[in-house]
């Protein structure tokens, strides 16, 4: 498989619904996923990051000021062909409800599940490899960091499992990057659910072994802070796979 294969065949929800309450302050009336980021939208970075991997077709989770992200759409900033889909929740559903809500768009076998507000620069085939070979119904990327203080941890058994999600602690450590791959029948589950939290209402409660966990060294940032945004440009600036 190529990286430019890689999700060729896989269809790509990003959640990006999220009211960005830590850094309105910074952004004002900008939706987080259009927040500048080395002279661009961070969502413009985002697509064509998962277009050089191949992706055909984006479902956008749409919530708070959607219309901007819509807008923004039209004026065609993001450089790769991707076909890109809005639904707008009516109401903030949480990220597990957000699935819930755009279910009936992801028609792949598989589906990416990616977090609006995160970059990791990971190469994408090697994830999905990693998650065919497994035989797990949902894997979760992870990255390791030198601060894990914001992000609490992921404890992975020999065999690639998740065994639990750690309470947040300083220091160095393995975290949830925020990039799934779900097959159909796991996401018919969580959209068959009333869950809120895709982390904490289904994946933390999720029987030991179950998820399949792949752990890369990669660039990350998050952007959900003041902080971690301002340093986002360094992170997207030197380069992706």
């Amino acid at each position: 498989m190529q990286r430019e294969d890689a999700l060729r065949s896989i269809d790509v929800a990003v959640l990006a619904g999220g009211l960005g309450t830590r850094i309105r302050g910074v952004l004002g009336d900008t939706p987080k996923v259009l927040a500048p980021v080395a002279g661009r939208a961070f969502l413009a970075h985002l697509l064509d990051y998962l277009a050089r991997h191949g992706a055909q077709r984006a479902v956008l989770c749409l919530g708070h000021l959607a219309d901007r992200v819509t807008a923004w759409l039209a004026q065609g900033d993001s450089h790769h062909a991707i076909d890109v889909v809005c639904q707008v929740e009516p109401r903030p559903l949480g990220t597990a409800g957000a699935l819930r809500f755009v279910r009936g768009e992801l028609r792949t076998a598989h589906v990416l599940v990616v977090n609006g507000d995160t970059f990791l620069d990971a190469d994408l085939r090697a994830f999905v490899a990693s998650h065919r070979l497994s035989g797990a119904e949902a894997s979760v990327l992870c990255v390791e960091v030198e601060d894990a203080t914001r992000f609490g941890r992921v404890e992975i058994g020999a065999d690639g499992r998740v065994l639990r999600f750690a309470e947040k602690s300083p220091g160095p450590g393995t975290i949830n990057a925020g990039v799934y791959l779900f097959s159909a029948a796991f996401l018919d589950r969580v959209a068959a659910s009333d869950a809120a939290s895709l982390e904490r209402d289904v994946l933390e409660r999720l029987p030991p072994g179950m998820l399949h966990a792949v752990v890369t060294r990669a660039r990350f940032v998050d952007i959900g802070t003041p902080e971690s945004l301002a340093a986002a440009a360094e992170v997207i600036g030197e380069g992706t796979p």
